[in-house]
C-alpha cells in the first residue's frame, strides 16, 4: 500500500482510535488522532489528509458537526469521511450519508471490514485526485493549443492583410502611401481614445489599410478618371463599401471582421447623410468613425489628380466645422488635441 496515506482518526474514547490503529497498521498508514471534534478541524485545517475515521457520538462537537464543517471548507469538503457508531438505525447512518460521509462502520469493529473500506475509499480517493489532476492538465493543454491555434490563426489574417494591402497599393503609387498614412493616424486616435484599448488600438492599425479594398472592384476609368464624376460614375464608385461588404462577410475572425467593418462604414456620416446605409451617430462602429477622419485628413493634405493638395491648417478648419455632421465631435475633439502630432503623421 502506498505508505503516504495519511488518516485522521477522530473518537473521545482512546482505547478505540488504538483498535483501529492497531487494525490499519497492517497497511503501514500515517496517523494522526484527535479526541473531540474541535482538534480535529484544527488538524485537518493545519495538515494533509486523504482519510477521516470520525465518531459521531462525541461530546460538544459531534461527528456530525465535523462533517457539516468540513464539507463546508472547500479546502476539506472532498476528503472521505466514514462516521463509526455504535448504532445501527437507519436514521443515523442516513443522516451521516447525507452530510457527506462516504461511508459507515459500527462498533465494536470486524478488522477485515475496516480494512476492506479504508483500503477501498483511499484508492478511490486517489484515483479521483489523479483524475482531477490529469484534468486540470489535460484543460491546461487544451487553452495551450487554443492560444497556439488563435495566435496561427491572427497571423494568417495579418499575411492575408498584407497580400491584399500590396494589391491595394498596386493600383497608384499616391494610394499605396495614402493607405500606410491612415493606418498610421487611425491607430494614434484610437490610442488615445479612452473608451478603445490596446488591442482595439492595434485591430483598428491592421484592419484600416483595408478601407478602400472595394475599389478593386471598380472599372479603372471610373477610378481613375482625371475629371469630376458625373453622377452616375459617383454612385458607382460608392458601391466600394458593399462590394468590401460581400468580399469580406463570411469571416467571424476579429481582424477580418474589422477591416469588414471599416471598408463598409467610414463613409458614413455622423449626422445620417453618408452611405451606403445611412448610418446615424453611435450606430456606426467606432472603428469606422475613426478611419473617416483619418481618410479625409490624408485624402485632403494630398495631391490627388483631381485636386491640388490642402494645407494643413486648411484641413484642420474643415474637419472641425464638420464636427457634429461629418464626424463623430468625440473624435474631432481627439483629433484637434493631438494635431502636432498628427500633422507629423502625414508629412512623414
Amino acid at each position: 500500500m502506498n505508505l503516504n496515506y495519511n488518516i485522521l482518526i477522530v473518537d473521545d474514547v482512546i482505547e478505540n482510535i488504538q483498535v483501529a490503529m492497531n487494525i490499519l497498521k497492517e497497511d503501514n498508514y500515517n496517523f494522526s488522532f484527535a479526541k473531540n471534534g474541535e482538534d480535529a478541524i484544527i488538524l485537518l485545517r493545519d495538515g494533509e489528509f486523504d482519510l477521516v475515521i470520525l465518531d459521531i457520538m462525541m461530546p460538544k462537537l459531534d461527528g456530525f458537526g465535523v462533517i457539516k464543517r468540513i464539507k463546508m471548507d472547500a479546502k476539506l469538503a472532498d476528503i472521505p469521511v466514514i462516521f463509526l457508531t455504535a448504532k445501527v438505525d437507519s436514521d443515523t447512518i442516513t443522516k451521516g450519508l447525507k452530510l457527506g460521509a462516504v461511508d459507515y462502520i459500527t462498533k465494536p469493529f470486524n478488522a477485515e471490514e475496516l480494512l476492506v473500506r479504508v483500503r477501498h475509499h483511499l484508492e478511490f480517493y486517489q484515483a479521483k485526485k489523479l483524475l482531477e489532476t490529469n484534468n486540470i492538465s489535460l484543460q491546461t493543454k487544451i487553452k495551450h493549443e487554443e492560444t497556439r491555434l488563435t495566435n496561427e490563426i491572427e497571423t494568417v489574417q495579418q499575411d492575408i492583410l498584407g497580400v491584399l494591402m500590396e494589391v491595394v497599393e498596386s493600383l497608384s503609387d499616391e494610394t499605396g502611401d495614402h493607405i500606410k498614412r491612415v493606418a498610421e493616424i487611425s491607430h494614434f486616435l484610437a490610442y488615445h481614445d479612452p473608451s478603445l484599448n490596446e488591442e482595439d488600438a492595434e485591430l483598428v492599425h491592421l484592419a484600416a489599410p483595408m478601407h478602400d479594398i472595394g475599389k478593386l472592384f471598380i472599372p479603372e476609368t471610373i477610378l481613375y478618371k482625371p475629371g469630376k464624376l458625373s453622377e452616375e460614375e459617383f454612385e458607382i464608385i460608392k458601391t466600394h463599401t458593399i462590394k468590401a461588404h460581400k468580399f469580406f462577410r463570411f469571416s467571424k475572425r476579429k481582424i477580418i471582421k474589422a477591416a469588414e467593418i471599416i471598408a463598409t462604414q467610414h463613409h458614413e456620416k455622423w449626422d445620417g447623410s453618408g452611405y451606403p446605409q445611412g448610418l446615424k451617430g453611435e450606430e456606426i462602429h467606432p472603428f469606422a468613425r475613426i478611419v473617416a477622419i483619418a481618410d479625409v485628413l490624408d485624402a485632403l493634405t494630398h495631391k490627388r489628380s483631381y485636386k491640388d493638395a490642402w494645407s494643413f491648417e486648411e484641413t484642420v478648419t474643415y474637419i472641425k466645422e464638420h464636427a457634429g455632421s461629418q464626424f463623430d465631435p468625440r473624435y474631432v475633439d481627439i483629433f484637434l488635441q493631438n494635431s502636432t502630432d498628427l500633422q507629423k503623421i502625414i508629412t512623414a
